[in-house]
Formats: structure tokens, sequence, C-alpha cells
């Protein structure tokens, strides 16, 4: 899938509506099986971005054969490095608030076993890998979103890139 932002350069409006995140259904197996969302961050100042990764709270969607318990991994697509992880969200407040802001369904109150990461990021390419905290499988929901007023995010194939113009 590609998505991408074709205003011009310099006519970006945050008054006019945009994409403010993208999400995918995918399968996390183990070893080379597990699935990596990359995203690349443009232009000269840092962006906020919210990383979810939701299996049990697919579950009250009908959703069957869901991760029991994914962990979420924020790393340097290059070196590797990681910047941050994170299993089971443990019910904190400032993820669920962004989360309601950006329009993302609500986790609850309770501390489910989904996985999440709100980070300011720099200008570069990053990679939120995802797999099972006990080596097992099941079906995931991976949501990207942006925290910000005026974003612009156009999407190669495997990368989601956001643009701070």
């Amino acid at each position: 899938m590609e998505v991408y932002d074709a205003s011009a350069a310099g006519s970006f409006n945050a008054q006019l509506p945009h994409l403010v995140n993208l999400s995918a259904r995918v399968d996390v197996g183990t070893g080379a099986a597990t699935p990596e969302a990359g995203f690349v961050i443009q232009g000269n100042s840092a962006l906020t971005v919210l990383i979810r990764v939701s299996g049990p709270a697919l579950i009250p969607f009908g959703v069957s054969g869901t991760l029991a318990d994914p962990e979420v991994t924020l790393q340097n697509p290059s070196t590797g490095a990681v910047y941050a992880q994170n299993a089971g969200w443990g019910g904190n407040g400032v993820i669920e608030a962004t989360a309601a802001s950006v329009g993302a369904f609500s986790w609850g109150t309770v501390a489910t076993k989904d996985a999440a990461i709100l980070v300011t990021l720099p200008p570069g390419s990053y990679t939120a890998a995802v797999q099972g905290i006990s080596s097992d499988t099941g079906v995931v929901l991976v949501e990207v979103y942006e925290v910000r007023e005026a974003p612009s995010i156009a999407v190669p194939a495997t990368s989601l890139i956001l643009e701070n113009r």
C-alpha cells in the first residue's frame, strides 16, 4: 500500500483535511515473520508520534486469534539501536488521553496487555517492530499516529513518512 500527500510544497494548511494515521491488521509470527512498521520523519523539527499495537483490544470487535501479549520496539532500522520498547501499556493516562485526542479507539482504563509508545522524535528513519512476549503468534492492529496540529503524511510501500512543513 502506498499513500502520498500530493500537496504542493509550501501549500500545506492545518485547516485542510489531511491524513493523521495509518494502521494495518497483520499476523505476527516468530523470527523473520515478525512485522515491522517503518516510518520516516522529514523536515527540520521533531514530531510526536503514538505507536499502538492492539492485540487483546481487538477481541471486543470480534477478531479471533489475536496476539495475547504484543510488544513493540522502536528502533533505528540501520543500526538496530533501540529508542523505546513497550509491552502492556499499563493503563497510562497520558497514552489514553493522547489516543482519544488523535481519534484512536479506546482501550479503556484497564491495563490490558496491548502495547504503546508515545515519543517525540527528531527527523530520521524509524522502525516499530512487533513480536509476542512469549514468542506466541496472532493477529494485531499496528497503528502510527502523529500527535500535532499540522501534519503531512506520505507513505511508501513499507514506510510512513511524516513531514514537518
